[in-house]
């Protein structure tokens, strides 16, 4: 347990820290539902290749445009508010997908869901920033990345096994009510710091002491922060370096169950235990390498931003991996490479989430953080349609694995050159 003065201090930030994870954990199920049944779906509806990698990425059109207006509203509104919105918003299109009478109606659900879920991982980030000192933020922040990876460990087999025994639309129900009954649990428990009653003043001191980003609005306003940011090269370094990651995770987050049923000629059951084992690699490395070592490596003394920086670039590295992927169809050898991509693109996911709340100026966490996601997602828009008709084209997916590495050899060279330190931007005059 942390102290200070001497005397232990309380645990209230890392109960806030579960209920985000968990928030993200449910969050992911909303989105890989789809994954899940759309071999279901295409068979249904008689879909293309080309069509389901349209409905796969329908979700990114309205969340990757949505990332700034979101942020800037984030950090005007703040955590609390947008995130019970959020969370409400969830259930509704969740509920909407499962209610659906055809792919015109679940295609605009899916877009619906996408404009729900958009501030969801920044109210995280932005909390997190909040809830705790730099010294814990990797392992916090990996808390809720972690959820994402984990969410495909537990939710593909789970979905699967209600999409096969159930249909389709039972994916969908269940996913509106977890959405829903975490929009309860985020109403009744979720405060910023200084609204929280059960936030004790020696753990204050702790969280705010060792430099949790301060709360409040930006100065200058949103729309002038925005301008500034867009000026700073460090910015633009963590905008093209996390796009590159966003894109070989989102082609695994929706094509990875196909891959296995189309290439690996494998049934949805098995395709989801399979596809499970990377993802549960994704979630260890994650929460031991982009959190704890992280953590431990700074408090035994290490410069904080070569820690995290050499965490960042070898993580991107070790994604290269999908190219030995392109060199197997040996479904066990295709596990091992996406395991290894993932595991290292997991290790550094959580230094990408936390650097919104170390390197913005005050009051504009949200703002960087949007301006990160909207170049992850609208990656996440592309991966599925480029996956797609490369797949329709090819028959094949070793050229859709071929394009997601080159992307990440761009992202490692903009967080080398551009990123620099990972240091506070000036506040603007």
């Amino acid at each position: 347990m942390a102290q200070l003065d001497g005397q232990a201090v309380p645990n209230r930030r890392w109960r806030i820290g579960g209920l985000l994870g968990i928030g993200v954990l449910v969050n992911y199920l909303d989105r890989i539902s789809l994954s899940v049944a759309a071999p279901q779906i295409q068979a249904e509806f008689g879909l293309s290749p080309e069509q389901i990698g349209l409905f796969l990425s329908a979700f990114f059109w309205t969340y990757a445009l949505l990332q700034v207006p979101g942020g800037m509203l984030l950090d005007r509104y703040g955590p609390t508010r947008i995130g019970r919105w959020g969370a409400f918003c969830w259930a509704i299109a969740s509920s909407v997908t499962a209610l659906a009478g055809g792919w015109a109606g679940i295609f605009a659900a899916r877009m619906l869901l996408g404009i729900a879920e958009a501030p969801g991982f920044m109210v995280s980030s932005k909390a997190t920033g909040y809830w705790f000192p730099r010294s814990e933020r990797a392992f916090a922040t990996a808390l809720f990345d972690a959820a994402a990876k984990f969410s495909n460990v537990i939710g593909v087999p789970l979905v699967a096994f209600i999409v096969v025994g159930f249909g389709w639309r039972w994916g969908f129900a269940i996913c509106a009510c977890m959405s829903l009954a975490y929009f309860f649990a985020f109403l009744l428990i979720y405060r910023d710091p200084s609204q929280d009653r059960s936030l004790s003043a020696i753990e204050r001191r702790y969280i705010v002491e060792g430099g949790a980003a301060p709360e409040g609005a930006p100065p200058g306003g949103a729309s002038g922060m925005l301008g500034y940011l867009l000026r700073q090269p460090k910015v633009w370094g963590l905008i093209l370096g996390f796009a590159a990651y966003g894109y070989s995770f989102y082609l695994f987050l929706t094509w990875l169950p196909g891959y296995l049923v189309q290439t690996m000629h494998m049934s949805i059951l098995k395709s989801a235990g399979f596809a499970a084992i990377p993802w549960m690699v994704a979630t260890l490395t994650d929460l031991f390498v982009g959190g704890w070592l992280i953590d431990r490596l700074i408090a035994k003394g290490h410069e904080e931003s070569k820690v995290r920086k050499t965490v960042l670039v070898c993580g991107m590295v070790m994604g290269l991996a999908v190219f030995g992927a392109t060199q197997t169809t040996d479904p066990v050898w295709a596990i091992v490479w996406i395991s290894i991509a993932l595991g290292g693109l997991a290790a550094a996911a959580p230094v990408g989430w936390s650097l919104p709340s170390l390197i913005a100026p005050k009051g504009g966490v949200g703002t960087v953080g949007g301006l990160m996601n909207f170049g992850n997602n609208l990656m996440g828009a592309a991966a599925p349609i480029a996956t797609g008709m490369i797949v329709g084209a090819t028959g094949s997916f070793g050229n859709a694995f071929l394009l997601a590495g080159g992307i990440l050899l761009i992202g490692i060279l903009a967080f080398v050159f551009l990123l620099g330190r990972i240091e506070p931007i000036p506040d603007p005059d």
